[in-house]
């Protein structure tokens, strides 16, 4: 088992590497958009699904970054992620609004984070989104694969028209990984862009497995992205490997592309991500583009 590491900052042996990763490419830091921070009882109830190796999980999957919210902010200060998410997600009707309560605390305590909400296919979801929308959220989080529901469903007909106007970016985990279900895969996104083609959609862990997929869906629509959360890791690779004969097409999405790491929730050091997309040879100007540039072009250096 990996051991969990909590340890202060300036004594954590996973500092040095991240740092060196970025500091070699001339970087700032680094931009991570698939960060989460949960409120403590919610945490709680994920992680014991990552202990157990819940049905949605399907695997061992030991957490590396288990620790108190401070810590763990404190941690990414230390290795250099000077921009990173909270990205919160509701699995049931009756629970976003909890849940965006308290990440608008959490981006109000810690300014690097970004402004993070989630939604549900319910009846109060326009509101409440186009209140927070009003308010300068920064990003939303929808995981259907935890909450089962449809992307397409009438009751979120409303909320992607809002969110398409405002241009505000949306985290969206839609493939069928690590373990699919009826409302995971492409067909759900590509019903509702085509709809909502100016939707400005990131597709966290690149669609995994459905890669070809989800890579053509960012091909075609101008505000879709892609988040490389997990993927080119050992972790993962073991489970649905990205097909090499894809890899050089991620040159023609470079502007498309952004760091993700699902910190804290990964079994690994941090910088095995990194590792991971600088074994991929796409050259430094990627590498730059990917891990900096292009979260500060869809979200600012800093919070406006």
């Amino acid at each position: 088992m990996v051991e969990e590491v909590a340890q202060q900052p300036s004594r954590n042996p996973d500092v040095a590497p991240v740092r060196a990763f970025w500091e070699g490419l001339g970087l700032p830091g680094l931009f991570d958009a698939h960060v989460h921070f949960l409120p403590p009882n919610i945490q709680r109830r994920v992680y014991e699904q990552f202990d157990n190796a819940g049905p949605k999980i399907g695997r061992e999957w030991p957490i590396r970054y288990r620790g108190s919210h401070e810590e763990r902010v404190e941690l990414l200060r230390a290795m250099g992620v000077r921009r990173f998410s909270a990205l919160p997600y509701a699995h049931r009707p009756g629970i976003a609004s909890y849940l965006n309560d308290w990440a608008r605390g959490f981006a109000g305590d810690v300014p690097e984070s970004l402004w993070s909400a989630t939604f549900y296919p319910e009846p109060e979801a326009p509101s409440y989104v186009a209140e927070l929308v009003a308010a300068g959220v920064e990003v939303f989080k929808v995981h259907v694969q935890v909450g089962e529901f449809h992307l397409h469903d009438p009751l979120l007909d409303p909320v992607w028209g809002i969110l398409e106007d405002a241009g505000t970016p949306i985290v969206i985990h839609a493939g069928s990984g690590p373990v699919g279900n009826e409302f995971t895969g492409p067909d759900p996104l590509r019903h509702v862009l085509a709809r909502f083609p100016r939707l400005a959609v990131v597709v966290a862990h690149m669609g995994a497995p459905e890669y070809a997929e989800f890579h053509e869906l960012a091909a075609t629509y101008e505000r879709v992205r892609l988040d490389t959360t997990m993927m080119f890791t050992d972790f993962f690779d073991e489970a649905a490997p990205y097909p090499p004969d894809l890899v050089p097409r991620l040159l023609d999405l470079q502007p498309k592309v952004l760091l993700g790491t699902d910190f804290p929730t990964i079994p690994y050091p941090y910088a095995h991500q990194l590792e991971g997309l600088e074994r991929l040879g796409l050259g430094d100007d990627w590498l730059r583009d990917v891990c900096w540039h292009n979260g500060v072009a869809l979200f600012g250096a800093e919070r406006a």
